[in-house]
C-alpha cells in the first residue's frame, strides 16, 4: 500500500484522490481523500430585449428574497406597445360581433328562403376570420404583456447578489446578464470518484468535509453519482494516469455557512466498503 500512496501523489491537486486503509480488526472499509471544489447555484438574470436599466434595487453582497425586483429597465417601448397591440384587440373583437350579428341575420334569411347560401356561406367565412383575427391579437397582446412584465427582472430564488455587471443608464443588450444571484440551496462539493471506489459505495453515504479557510469540518453526504465515466482531467502527469476512469459526483454540505462561496477548493473524506 506504500507504493500506491506515493504513486497517487504525483497527481495534481485537483484530482488528487489518496487512499487511506481503515483497520477495524479486519480490513473492512477504506477512507477516501477526494479533493474538489465548492459549488452552488447560480442564478443568472437577464435582458428579455436591448434596453436601458432605469434603476438598480439592490446592492452586491445584498440578500434578496425570491420574486424580489433587482433590476428595472426601461418600459416606455413595452407600455406603447401593449397599448397598440390592446387596440388592435379591440377593433378586431368589434369586427367579430359585427360579423357574428351579420351571418345570423343570414342564416334566419336563408331559412326564410330569402337569401342565397352564397351569401350565407360568405357571412360564415367573414365570421370565421374575424374569429381567427382575435385569436391572432390575443396572442399578440400576451406576448406584449409578457415582454412588458420581463423588463422588470425579479429573483426566482432567494439568495445573495453576486453580480452586477450592468449601471443605471446602460443600456443592455438583448440576453445580456444584468445580475447574478447565488441561490440559498444547499452548496456541494464536486468531486471524482476513481472507478474501482464506484460499485462500492451508496448514494447518501455521509462525509466529512474540510472547506479551505474554515475551522473545523463539515457534515456532507453523496447525493449523485455520475452514470457515463471520464477520463482523469487532461492535466494529468503520465499516460498510465490519463487513461484511469472517474465518476463525477457531488456532495452535498448539511451545515455550510450561508456566506459560502462557490470556487473554493475543499477535501471530502468519505468511507467505502473493502
Amino acid at each position: 500500500m506504500r507504493f500506491l500512496f506515493r504513486r497517487h501523489r504525483v497527481v495534481p491537486v485537483l484530482i488528487m484522490v489518496s487512499f487511506f486503509i481503515g483497520f477495524t480488526g479486519c480490513k473492512k472499509s477504506e477512507m477516501l481523500q477526494l479533493a474538489g471544489t465548492v459549488e452552488r447555484k447560480t442564478l443568472e438574470l437577464s435582458a428579455p430585449i436591448s434596453e436601458v436599466i432605469v434603476d438598480i434595487l439592490a446592492e452586491e453582497g445584498e440578500r434578496v428574497e425570491a420574486g424580489q425586483i433587482v433590476v428595472q429597465m426601461d418600459i416606455e417601448v413595452a407600455q406603447a406597445e401593449l397599448n397598440a397591440q390592446e387596440s388592435a384587440l379591440a377593433a378586431a373583437e368589434a369586427l367579430q360581433v359585427e360579423t357574428e350579428g351579420e351571418f345570423k341575420r343570414q342564416e334566419s334569411l336563408r331559412k326564410s328562403r330569402v337569401a342565397s347560401e352564397r351569401a350565407l356561406d360568405s357571412a360564415r367565412r367573414q365570421r370565421d376570420e374575424a374569429l381567427a383575427l382575435v385569436n391572432e391579437k390575443k396572442a399578440r397582446v400576451l406576448q406584449a404583456q409578457k415582454r412588458l412584465s420581463d423588463l422588470t427582472v425579479t429573483t426566482r430564488d432567494s439568495g445573495i447578489v453576486d453580480q452586477l455587471p450592468f449601471e443605471i443608464g446602460e443600456r443592455v443588450p438583448a440576453g445580456g446578464v444584468v445580475a447574478v444571484v447565488i441561490s440559498d440551496e444547499q452548496p456541494w462539493v464536486r468531486v471524482w470518484f476513481p472507478a474501482r471506489a464506484v460499485s462500492r459505495i451508496e448514494l447518501g453515504t455521509e462525509a466529512e468535509v474540510k472547506v479551505e479557510g474554515l475551522e473545523g469540518t463539515l457534515k456532507g453526504e453523496l447525493e449523485n453519482i455520475s452514470r457515463e465515466p471520464e477520463f482523469t482531467p487532461h492535466f494529468a502527469l503520465t499516460e498510465r494516469e490519463s487513461a484511469h476512469l472517474v465518476y463525477e459526483s457531488r456532495v452535498v454540505l448539511k451545515d455550510a455557512p450561508p456566506e459560502l462561496r462557490p470556487g473554493i477548493p475543499a477535501q471530502v473524506y468519505i468511507r467505502i466498503s473493502k
